[in-house]
Order: C-alpha cells, then sequence, then structure tokens
C-alpha cells in the first residue's frame, strides 16, 4: 500500500495489496478498497463503499456520498462499484436508500467521464460508458454494454437495456428497449444502436434480420402488444429481440421509447 502523508484513512477501512491514496484524499468508515485501487489527489470516498479491483478514481470525484432522498435519515446503506472501473473527476456516486434496497450497483469495466452522477438505488451494469455530465435519477437500471451521451438524464425508475445509445442532451423519461437508440428531448427512438452492434461484431445479415424485427415491433400493422407476440413467435432464433421483447414485457407497462414519428 501507498498511503500518502496528507491522506486520512478511517480505522474501520479495508484496504487491499497494492492500493494507493493520493494527497489530501479521504477514505472513511465502512470503506472496502479491493486489490489495486488507486486514489489520485482529492478524492472523497464517503462511508459505507466497496470499490473493486483496479479501480481509479480521479480528483474531486466523491463517492459514496449520501443519497439525495428527502427521506433519507442517515440509516446504513452502501455503495458497491465493481472491478476496473474508471471514475472521473467531480463525478458522484450515491448510497441506496433503505426503501430502495439499500444499495446502489454499478457493475465492472464502467467508465464515468467528467461530472457523471449515479443517483441513489441505480443499477448499472457492466461496460457502461457515461460521458461527461450524464446522470441517472435514483432507481434507474442500466443494462450492459449501455452508452449514457454527455448531458444525457434517466428519469427515477427509468429503464436502459442492455447495448443501447443514449445521445447527448437526452431527456429520457421513458424506458429505452435493448440495443436501442434514443436521442432527444424529450428522448425517442431512432432505430437500433448500428455502430454498437458492429463494434460487437454483428455481420450485415444478422443486422439485417434485427433492423426487419425492430421495423415489424414498432412499424408493422395491428396493434403494439398483437406485434409483440408476432415478433416473438417469427424472430424466436435471435437472442437479441427476445431480449427486447422480454425487456417490454419485464416493463410491466411503463412507459415505452418509441420511434420519432415522421
Amino acid at each position: 500500500m501507498a498511503i500518502h502523508a496528507t491522506a486520512q484513512v478511517d480505522p474501520s477501512a479495508e484496504l487491499g495489496d497494492g492500493v494507493e491514496v493520493g494527497a489530501w484524499s479521504i477514505v472513511g468508515p465502512g470503506v472496502v478498497l479491493e486489490a489495486g485501487v488507486r486514489l489520485a489527489s482529492h478524492v472523497l470516498i464517503v462511508q459505507d463503499t466497496t470499490l473493486g479491483l483496479d479501480t481509479t478514481v480521479h480528483p474531486f470525484a466523491v463517492v459514496g456520498g449520501d443519497p439525495q432522498h428527502s427521506g433519507y435519515k442517515g440509516e446504513t446503506t452502501r455503495l458497491e462499484v465493481g472491478a476496473r472501473c474508471l471514475i472521473r473527476e467531480h463525478a458522484t456516486l450515491n448510497r441506496g436508500t433503505p426503501g430502495g434496497g439499500g444499495v446502489t450497483r454499478v457493475g465492472d469495466d464502467c467508465m464515468l467521464m467528467t461530472g457523471a452522477h449515479v443517483g441513489h438505488d441505480a443499477r448499472v451494469g457492466n461496460t457502461v460508458t457515461f460521458a461527461n455530465n450524464a446522470t441517472l435519477g435514483g432507481h434507474a437500471e442500466i443494462g450492459d454494454r449501455v452508452f449514457l451521451g454527455g448531458l444525457c438524464a434517466v428519469h427515477q425508475f427509468g429503464r436502459v437495456g442492455a447495448g443501447a445509445m443514449i445521445g447527448g442532451l437526452a431527456a429520457v423519461t421513458r424506458d429505452v428497449i435493448p440495443y436501442g437508440s434514443a436521442w432527444g428531448n424529450h428522448a425517442r427512438l431512432h432505430g437500433l444502436n448500428l455502430v454498437g452492434l458492429k463494434r460487437k461484431g454483428y455481420g450485415k445479415d444478422a443486422i439485417r434480420r434485427l433492423l426487419a424485427a425492430y421495423r415489424e415491433l414498432f412499424e408493422g400493422a395491428g396493434v403494439f402488444s398483437d406485434r409483440i407476440d408476432r415478433v416473438e413467435s417469427d424472430y424466436a432464433d435471435l437472442p437479441e429481440i427476445m431480449e427486447i421483447v422480454a425487456f417490454i414485457r419485464a416493463g410491466d407497462r411503463r412507459p415505452l421509447c418509441l420511434p420519432a414519428e415522421g
């Protein structure tokens, strides 16, 4: 371990092998820093927070702060951040609330750029990217491999499915399907996240079938519930489409982000 002489580490904190705590950083009570964690200068890990293996936190980030919830009365809650995450300057990640399960979770291999915010009780998957000042309201659920554009905001209790891309400045007030591409104020769907699909290795034929299923689901004839049933039957061999169908059904009549008109 390498702890700078000006840093403050609470006696109850647990620090793994190779942890670095930079100048003027503060590590509060109930904090667990797993092996290889690096805190640059002027980092505040408030309390009751776990940072996974090899996670790095840059100056002036505030991690594990109290939930911004009027009903919070100082109860013990936690923040859990996975392995190999990168948390940049001025990012803020809040602990959970008793009413929301008591834990805010961020998965492995996530990048939170400058000024990003994770609200209380949020659930963030693996390999999620927050561009500068991207914001999650309380209880938001973000799937794996999501990209959140700069200055976008996901409403409290909002859901964004795996592989989706949210454009910069988007106000996400409705759930975004897996692999969807949404932007605008308020955000609307603008097709699938083709950039993400190509980067993941999908070929032209696979993407063509995914687009066909998307068009049938959102532009086909009949009421939406019938189109969901039809797509579920006709594209049962496409796991990505089945993931979209399952996401919609799990929403239990929550408002869904739909395509822009015209």
